[in-house]
């Protein structure tokens, strides 16, 4: 079974054929749509989309301060795409609970977001695979504070 696992450039170019095809009007597929929201959620994303021959090679530096829009926009759609089906299960209902104690599901979104950013480099930094029930775990431990 091979596994989706697109380049850098590919996934940024995902993110700027979307843009382009919202303005322009034409049909988006699910998954577009989607993105396209995580875009709204995100104006202040929208000069970088609007320039893909700007953007497109652009590199980003976490200790200069710098947040890379294209990897925030993705984790947002890898959080989506997991509360929608429910895998890891339990995910759907803590992110539910999360949406209802802050009122609404971007800083939901970012809480989870967090925590499978945590989870991601605990299992690179073992060199394990990504374990779920320390996700789910770590979910509900940072639900229970925020």
């Amino acid at each position: 079974m091979a596994l989706f696992n697109p380049t850098r450039d590919q996934v940024r170019q995902f993110f700027f054929d979307t843009w382009s095809k919202f303005n322009a009007d034409q049909r988006l597929s699910d998954l577009e749509a989607i993105a396209l929201e995580v875009m709204h959620m995100h104006p202040e994303y929208h000069q970088v989309l609007n320039a893909p021959e700007r953007y497109l090679a652009q590199a980003y530096f976490p200790e200069m301060g710098e947040t890379n829009p294209f990897l925030h926009m993705s984790l947002h759609l890898s959080i989506l795409e997991q509360t929608g089906i429910d895998q890891p299960p339990g995910i759907k209902a803590a992110y539910q609970a999360l949406q209802e104690k802050l009122g609404e599901p971007h800083p939901a979104q970012h809480t989870l977001m967090e925590c499978l950013a945590e989870t991601i480099w605990q299992a690179q930094r073992s060199q394990t695979a990504l374990d779920a029930e320390a996700y789910i775990a770590l979910i509900r431990q940072k639900s229970a504070t925020a």
